[in-house]
């Protein structure tokens, strides 16, 4: 279970940054009017959506001036940004989620010669010609005795 979690980081770990940067960029355009509006719409306890809808258009469309008045509703925008951060990192664990590998075996390479060390299989195989096994293993076509190949797999053809 360990080498999902490992795998699903891995994969994601590039992407953690756009997922910051994109954080930032709604928090200001689309938090702060949030707040401002949400500050507007609430008269005396009772909370307005028209006034919510409206003023939250109107915050987006004119940012520099919601962001001018920030000192005003930085209470609600705290409260709405702690909500929008919740929602946030759901929304990125699930991705994160779906990157997981299926099996321990995902991104492995098939059929690589790492099972061998300093040269040893060049005493059958070769480095230069022949049939290709893998990188830089070549199976050769001179070679006395047996010479047989068994391919498994399938070929793909796009």
């Amino acid at each position: 279970m360990n080498y999902k979690l490992q795998g699903a980081i891995r994969k994601s770990k590039k992407y953690f940054i756009i997922y910051a940067v994109l954080w930032l960029i709604l928090s200001i355009v689309l938090v702060a009017p949030m707040a401002y509006a949400t500050q507007h719409s609430t008269v005396n306890g009772a909370f307005n959506i028209g006034t919510f809808i409206a003023e939250s258009a109107g915050g987006i469309a004119s940012l520099g001036k919601t962001l001018s008045e920030f000192p005003n509703y930085i209470g609600s925008f705290f409260d709405v940004l702690f909500k929008f951060t919740i929602f946030y990192l759901v929304f990125v664990i699930i991705g994160i989620a779906k990157a997981r590998p299926k099996n321990e075996y995902t991104d492995i390479e098939h059929g690589s010669s790492d099972w061998c060390k300093n040269g040893e299989q060049y005493r059958i195989l070769d480095n230069k010609k022949g049939i290709i096994l893998a990188q830089d293993n070549y199976l050769p076509v001179d070679k006395r005795g047996n010479v047989n190949v068994l391919v498994v797999g399938r070929f793909r053809f796009w």
